[in-house]
């Protein structure tokens, strides 16, 4: 008997607590700024034609990065 009380009593705050996360990302939205979209494609242009516009695979990674450590 008090197994099923808990476990009605947790699945009623579980439950309580999900709709009021539901309901305060709707009621909150985020709207972005006039100079976060700015910033945004600004960056984007610099990324497209920092890499030829193509996005880099993994031989391209290793090329630029530094994966045989340091001689002693």
């Amino acid at each position: 008997m008090d197994f099923t009380i808990g476990f009605a009593a947790f699945a009623a705050v579980a439950l309580v607590g999900w709709c009021i996360a539901e309901l305060k990302q709707r009621a909150c939205a985020y709207n972005d700024s006039e100079a976060e979209l700015q910033a945004l494609d600004a960056f984007n242009t610099l990324h497209l034609t920092a890499n030829d516009g193509r996005e880099l695979n993994i031989d391209d990674v290793m090329r630029t990065i530094s994966t045989k450590g340091f001689t002693a």
